[in-house]
């Protein structure tokens, strides 16, 4: 199993089974890296823009061919469980979801790999007794720090008029 650079586990074999679609990648099939980072590789940008900036997966090679490769989380569920964010307006509780790294890059390339974990299948995973691909159901207290969360949410929905509000407490 791979491993973070202090040794705990990532909880995959391979991140590249796990890793989605390049971040640079635009809609058009192009890179944005070589688009608005020339400056950051100029032979890399040199030659992507010699091929019309065309993202180097659109032939035949894979991801980890590519200097450039990220594939970061958009941290709506979790991987492992899909427990799905609540996240409260203008207040600062600790989120629901983490990211946790898969791949941290190496000497070879920069490929930063990241999903989405709740905190508690996180704390799992970097114990190592879980993996990211485990058929789990959410724990009972995430469940429960969730509802709360979906709770007040649907209390904030609620109208009262200043008069019915009650701020001294």
């Amino acid at each position: 199993m791979e491993r973070t650079p202090t040794g705990t586990p990532v909880g995959v074999d391979d991140p590249y089974d796990h890793a989605d679609r390049c971040d640079h990648l635009t809609d058009d099939g192009r890179c944005r890296f070589a688009l608005e980072r020339a400056g950051d590789d100029p032979e890399f940008a040199s030659a992507r823009r010699a091929d019309d900036y065309a993202c180097v997966v659109a032939g035949d090679a894979e991801w980890q061919d590519c200097p450039h490769y990220r594939s970061t989380t958009d941290g709506r569920t979790c991987r492992r469980c899909g427990l799905e964010e609540v996240r409260i307006a203008h207040e600062s509780a600790r989120p629901l979801l983490e990211e946790h790294h898969l791949s941290y890059g190496s000497d070879e390339a920069d490929h930063e790999i990241t999903v989405t974990l709740c905190r508690w299948c996180h704390a799992k995973v970097h114990e190592g007794w879980a993996r990211i691909d485990d058929d789990v159901n959410p724990d009972a207290e995430a469940m429960a720090a969730r509802e709360a969360r979906r709770s007040k949410e649907q209390a904030e929905f609620g109208f009262q008029t200043a008069a019915e509000r009650d701020d001294r407490e």
